[in-house]
């Protein structure tokens, strides 16, 4: 019966030359769809290493005072006691504009035993871990006890551990950050901060002391449930009256995190649309084949079923030609798309791609096959007499 298919299929090359050439570019398409589903998707599960729900950014902005460390020190600590003396601020903690999912970004390259990695970079206080819920894997969190300590002390993600360390120990060992030595303490949850759609890269926390208190210009306040825009207007009021900003600035993480959520979805869903069009296209084409096929083997079709061809067995053989085209293009796509992963295009596991691969020829045979199902069926209702005598 195969056989027979194909031998009919190759007798209709220059025909079918058209459908499979569709069917292959739709086959790209579907594939590139579901390498950006399945990717988005395994980000999207990933653990985003701390809570963003009733945080808040404020940003201070320019302060316009002294820069003096010991100036900038006393400002922060005023402001500290001027928020905490409200109940409904339940954590703060100051810290570097790279809060996040805003667009700030400080990154550099830190370096243990000659292995180099870049890695982003974000100031924080003892509060820090407690304003986002962040998990401690292992080690300790930046304590009163780092004040007397020979080298600072920094914490690292697992994701920056598995690339400086690998499945070794981080805690203890001395990375180079900045030309300067300083130990791990702690390791902590993969930091998902860019969006829930992107994988999580290296980060670093490091302790906000007098050598770097200029660059804090940011505060992440854990509000309690119920903080609503008035409370916001009265923090606000109260910021601005004790440091002076001029563009003083506050945001909601959940806000930031929907708008950095965007920047993936309104393109993932153009795509959709336009991968919908050519789908459709596609089915169109399939039926219009098989139709025109039907028409033009009339006389064929009846003469099977005057000598006792079954209808489901004339409609078996329309799904089983349109199941066959449908290989010819699935066996060339996938020449193709087994490139991806062999070349590693965008740098992307090679799983993403076997996956998405594999959901497309599925996705490719349940099309052609929904799409022949009607034609075959009507195929099968061809009556031998009427067919023979047009014939």
């Amino acid at each position: 019966m195969l056989k027979h298919l194909f031998k009919l299929i190759w007798n209709k090359k220059k025909e079918n030359f058209l459908l499979i050439s569709e069917v292959l570019i739709s086959f790209m398409v579907i594939f590139a769809v579901f390498t950006l589903l399945v990717h988005n998707y395994r980000n999207y599960k990933l653990p985003r290493g701390f809570d963003y729900e009733q945080v808040w950014s404020v940003s201070l902005g320019d302060l316009g005072e002294s820069k003096d460390k010991d100036s900038v020190g006393l400002m922060h600590e005023n402001l500290r006691n001027a928020l905490k003396s409200l109940p409904q601020i339940k954590a703060l903690s100051f810290t570097s504009p790279n809060v996040p999912f805003s667009s700030s970004m400080y990154r550099t390259i830190v370096s243990y035993k000659g292995r180099e990695v870049t890695t982003d970079i974000y100031r924080a206080e003892m509060s820090y871990k407690d304003v986002l819920h962040m998990q401690l894997l292992s080690g300790r969190w930046f304590s009163a006890e780092d004040n007397a300590s020979a080298k600072k002390s920094l914490i690292i993600d697992v994701c920056g551990k598995e690339q400086l360390f690998g499945s070794g120990e981080a805690l203890g060992k001395m990375i180079s950050l900045d030309g300067e030595e300083q130990k791990v303490i702690g390791v902590v949850q993969s930091f998902k901060d860019k969006s829930d759609f992107k994988a999580p890269s290296p980060a670093i926390f490091t302790r906000i002391d007098t050598g770097n208190i200029k660059d804090v210009a940011s505060i992440l306040i854990r509000v309690a449930a119920g903080a609503d825009a008035t409370f916001e207007g009265k923090v606000y009021k109260l910021i601005a009256s004790t440091m002076k900003s001029s563009n003083l600035e506050i945001k909601h993480l959940s806000d930031l995190r929907t708008s950095k959520n965007k920047e993936t979805t309104i393109p993932m869903i153009i795509f959709f649309i336009v991968a919908g069009f050519l789908i459709f296209n596609v089915a169109l084409g399939i039926f219009g084949v098989l139709w025109y096929n039907i028409n033009k083997r009339r006389g064929e079709i009846g003469l099977r079923r005057a000598i006792g061809a079954t209808a489901s067995s004339v409609s078996g053989q329309l799904v089983g030609e349109a199941v066959v085209l449908a290989t010819f293009s699935l066996i060339i796509g996938s020449f193709f798309a087994i490139q991806f992963p062999l070349l590693n295009v965008f740098d992307l596991p090679a799983s993403v791609y076997l996956t998405a691969q594999f959901l497309a020829i599925v996705f490719i045979y349940l099309l052609v096959i929904l799409c022949a199902l009607y034609p075959g069926k009507q195929a099968a209702a061809i009556y031998p007499a009427v067919a023979l005598h047009e014939e």
